[in-house]
């Protein structure tokens, strides 16, 4: 750990490349009480720090502010503010269906909230105004064919968080298992959702009644040969209780189809073909379905933080600002246009590779990130609306078992080695202040790294 003594103080100078020696600064109350927070940590790490005062504009702390880390899910800070100005708040995500003579097509619009319920009933009004139906043809040309974004990992897996994304999407791209205990001795009982034929399940599970025959259970998709074949294995004692564990599938448009091609048979329709196609606009509008506002959707990416949501966010901006198909090219290069045109941070700083953060490509610095809060925050058409979507203190999911003051505001994000923490401090015991906090370069547990930011934003709200 290389330490640089200034005033007396230890102070952290690690940084993202090249070695250099950087010094803080800022209020000399929060420099000193924030660097010996850091250093009494004892932590080994490569850390970034920005602290502005949202009323006066004057920079409360910073420690390698200007170095480039990795984001992680912070990136998504990007993506909702540039989805608000964007998109318009007045936005929604249209599935639709058509018939042609004897032809179904199903149409994505890039809707990452489509649920099974909502295909059922597009299949029940289908069953009715158009029953000579024979073929399903599923569209998903709204976006590109590329399921996985830019500098993804190629072992990312079958993990919920790694869903391939498609212009035609339901359930989030993924199976849920909800997993309990039979007797001793048994297979574990296992329930799917949604139920198809489409995926199958090899369950060699146990029910188990002594600790000592404990083996925690795992369900493994076969993602390196991209089949939807499931391995459950493991033990579950007998006195457990139920629990959901989710898994993604590989090629979502056709797992899509293949649930709407079964709603439609069993609602007596005689469909003999399911396959890809494109609609060329010459048939008849059969039903359409409109998501929620996008509010919902941000307020799903940014408090689930639901990878799926921001990449097909990326691909829609594309689509919209292009009026053609959507993909990471044309939506990033318009989200880079918005943030260096209309925010005025310079894109070159930085490297904007996806929406969800989930890719080794993207780097960012805490100014970057305090200059993209400050900038919302003090626009009127933004600042409301962006402050409705984020985890709160003690209230949405992810920073409901942090140890935070009242009064925050923030995105999380995680990757191996990887934890950042940006966004708002606003409540009456301080002035309000736009922070972030990126720690990279650590191995093990986030836990102690989450610790030292949760202290430092306590700190500053004081």
């Amino acid at each position: 750990m290389n330490k640089l003594f200034l005033l007396g103080l230890p102070i952290f100078y690690i940084g993202c490349f090249s070695p250099q020696i950087y010094t803080t600064s800022g209020k000399i109350v929060e420099k000193q009480s924030i660097t010996t927070i850091i250093n009494d940590s004892g932590l080994n790490t490569n850390i970034g720090i920005k602290a502005v005062s949202l009323k006066s504009g004057e920079t409360i702390y910073e420690l390698n502010s200007k170095s480039l880390f990795n984001p992680a899910s912070n990136n998504k800070l990007y993506s909702a503010i540039a989805a608000l100005s964007i998109l318009d708040t007045g936005f929604t995500f249209k599935t639709s269906v058509y018939g042609d003579i004897d032809k179904i097509f199903l149409v994505g619009g890039g809707d990452p909230d489509l649920k099974v319920k909502t295909l059922d009933s597009l299949s029940e009004i289908v069953s009715k105004k158009f029953p000579l139906a024979k073929r399903v043809y599923l569209d998903d040309t709204i976006t590109d064919s590329l399921v996985y974004g830019p500098g993804w990992m190629w072992d990312e897996g079958d993990e919920w968080y790694s869903a391939e994304v498609s212009g035609l999407s339901v359930n989030d791209n993924c199976i849920d298992f909800v997993i309990g205990p039979s007797s001793p001795g048994s297979l574990i009982s296992v329930e799917t959702y949604p139920m198809s034929n489409y995926y199958k399940i090899n369950n060699s599970a146990i029910t188990v009644s002594d600790t000592s025959e404990y083996d925690k259970i795992k369900i493994v998709r076969d993602w390196k040969n991209k089949k939807n074949i499931f391995q459950i294995s493991g033990t579950i004692l007998d006195t457990s209780s139920t629990d959901t564990l989710v898994r993604n599938i590989s090629n979502p448009t056709m797992f899509t189809g293949n649930l709407f091609y079964q709603m439609l048979i069993d609602k007596g329709l005689q469909i003999s073909e399911l396959k890809k196609g494109i609609y060329k606009g010459s048939g008849l509008l059969i039903a359409t379905h409109r998501s929620k506002s996008l509010l919902s959707s941000l307020e799903n990416l940014m408090v689930e933080s639901d990878n799926l949501t921001a990449e097909l966010l990326v691909k829609m901006i594309g689509y919209e600002s292009v009026k053609n198909q959507g993909n990471w090219q044309n939506g990033l290069f318009a989200i880079k246009n918005f943030i260096n045109d209309d925010i005025g941070i310079d894109t070159s700083t930085f490297s904007l590779s996806d929406g969800s953060g989930v890719s080794r490509y993207n780097y960012s610095s805490p100014s970057n990130f305090t200059d993209l809060l400050v900038w919302a925050y003090n626009n009127p058409k933004i600042k409301d609306n962006f402050l409705e979507i984020l985890s709160t203190t003690n209230n949405k999911e992810t920073l409901k078992d942090r140890n935070l003051p009242e009064g925050v505001y923030a995105k999380t994000g995680s990757l191996s080695g990887v934890t950042t923490f940006s966004g708002y401090i606003l409540n009456s015991r301080s002035e309000p202040i736009a922070f972030s906090i990126l720690i990279n370069g650590f191995k093990g547990s986030s836990a102690p790294y989450r610790k030292l930011q949760d202290t430092i934003v306590s700190r500053l709200s004081h």
